[in-house]
């Protein structure tokens, strides 16, 4: 399946929430899909971005909402939330409001703004119109391997 190049504008499938199952999240009120798709493969600098955007916006349209980041993930550090982050902002901005993101923070990294003054590491959103919530990292997540 072709989502066209960046160029061309992404419309996302309408019978996406019928493909797979959703569990409620505690009393949130917040509908989370049985898988999250995790970026910490295939999303830095060493893989095409094309193809990146073409995973990413399959995963969507399959009715994966829960995107999974992290400055750790690359290569290089950092990599795979900037290339989230342009996909987000170019095609998904529309459906921000279906989407739920998670990172981790608190892990050194290496030199950058997170190292200054003792504090802890942050995830910085770059490229997008959006903001990245953390969630804990204690949960039990599923692997999907979804076809390029």
């Amino acid at each position: 399946m072709s989502h066209g190049t960046v160029e061309t504008p992404y419309t996302a499938s309408e019978n996406r929430y019928e493909t797979i199952p959703y569990r409620r999240s505690g009393r949130s009120g917040l509908d989370l899909p049985a898988f999250s798709f995790g970026l910490w493969q295939r999303f830095g600098t060493d893989y095409p971005f094309e193809a990146q955007r073409e995973i990413i916006l399959h995963a969507f349209d399959l009715g994966i909402t829960h995107f999974d980041n992290a400055d750790r993930y690359g290569p290089p550090h950092r990599a795979a939330q900037k290339n989230f982050g342009r996909i987000l902002g170019r095609d998904l901005a529309p459906y921000r409001d279906e989407i739920i993101l998670s990172t981790k923070a608190g892990n050194p990294i290496g030199p950058g703004p997170s190292r200054r003054e003792g504090r802890a590491s942050r995830c910085w959103a770059r490229s997008s119109t959006a903001c990245v919530t953390s969630a804990p990292t204690t949960s039990t997540s599923s692997t999907v391997t979804v076809p390029t």
